[in-house]
């Protein structure tokens, strides 16, 4: 099972496992992970599971989609490594995932 890790944004660092096909916001939520609130359950309808993904995991996550990018305008504190952990799905590939949260949602 693919492990991630969840750093908050005072560096307190949390690593879950997470199961292949399931998204990393259902990972954050299962694990009860602070600063995820995902208020819309995953459906890319609200920025409240925005992560940064560390770097080099960018390429495997992929891009974000024109409606991720579009949800990305509501978020605080957009960097060029934002994502929506809604819209990354986990894979086998992605055993090993550091993404940080802002200090909020939204």
């Amino acid at each position: 099972m693919p492990k991630i890790t969840f750093v908050d944004s005072l560096g307190e660092a949390r690593t879950v496992d997470a199961e292949v096909g399931s998204t990393v916001m259902e990972a954050a939520i299962r694990n009860a992970i602070p600063e995820i609130a995902a208020e819309c359950g995953g459906g890319c309808a609200c920025a409240t599971c925005h992560v940064y993904v560390d770097d080099p995991w960018g390429k495997l996550t992929g891009k974000a989609s024109d409606q991720e990018e579009d949800m990305l305008d509501f978020a605080y504190a957009v960097q060029p490594n934002s994502r929506l952990s809604c819209q990354i799905t986990v894979t086998e590939e992605l055993d090993g995932l550091h993404v940080t949260t802002p200090d909020r949602q939204g």
